[in-house]
């Protein structure tokens, strides 16, 4: 793997120490898989109408090449391989490679994980029909070069799917303040709030890398229950589908 310029070293640390909890659905983790449950309809159903597929079969999503940059330990990726995806999963953690590949083989799913970067499988000119590009902006080093390298892995009629955190008060209080310290619902320094990227921002690196955004979407969180769910609102989490313009 080439290092590059968008992968910060405190970042790949953090969550080296944490790959082993990955499949805990109680462990640091959990709401990762209580989001991935919730996104995971909302992609297929946004992939179905863009690819016109019918979304009520059981593999609707059967042959697309779906691109999951800084997998993890899998989640994401599993689920658009149930769904017939040709998943390659890729991450700077050597931990979460193993443990994403190891986790595949035992649910008999054949996805090809590598421990690699967006920028040198953009330099190998390889493309994809789907960029998942999911929690991981707020964790890189240079913004606007990782971005660009994602929008050249996006083929020619491929979409891009981002989430992740907006930078505002509000933001600071629920995703750092709420659910860090209160709650404790994340590990303390998952993330670092200067890094947070608002809509607006994303959306002009989608547009300079030929993105343009179709869909928009918030993400709510309980915190007596904490259940998740879809919103208009994206004061604090979001979600942006963009296609090739």
């Amino acid at each position: 793997m080439r290092l590059d310029s968008t992968i910060d070293a405190d970042e790949v640390a953090f969550y080296t120490r944490l790959a082993d909890t990955w499949w805990d659905r109680e462990g640091p983790f959990w709401p990762l898989h209580q989001l991935n449950e919730l996104r995971t309809a909302y992609i297929r159903d946004k992939l179905c109408q863009h690819f016109e597929r019918d979304a009520t079969i059981d593999q609707p999503l059967n042959g697309l090449r779906v691109l999951d940059v800084g997998c993890g330990g899998g989640i994401l990726a599993e689920s658009l391989a149930a769904f017939g995806a040709r998943v390659t999963g890729i991450d700077v953690v050597e931990k979460n490679i193993r443990i994403a590949t190891l986790h595949a083989t035992q649910q008999h799913l054949d996805i090809d994980y590598r421990m690699e970067t967006a920028s040198a499988l953009a330099d190998a000119d390889e493309t994809f029909d789907v960029v998942l590009n999911m929690e991981v902006v707020e964790h890189v080093a240079d913004f606007p070069a990782f971005m660009r390298d994602c929008c050249r892995l996006v083929a020619a009629d491929g979409v891009m799917f981002v989430a992740t955190i907006n930078r505002n008060p509000l933001s600071w209080l629920f995703a750092i303040v709420g659910a860090e310290y209160v709650l404790r619902w994340l590990p303390r320094g998952t993330h670092r709030w200067d890094w947070f990227r608002t809509p607006a921002e994303t959306t002009e690196q989608l547009a300079r890398g030929g993105l343009s955004v179709a869909g928009r979407a918030g993400v709510a969180a309980n915190p007596l229950n904490r259940r998740l769910r879809i919103t208009s609102s994206m004061k604090v989490n979001y979600m942006l589908f963009a296609t090739r313009t």
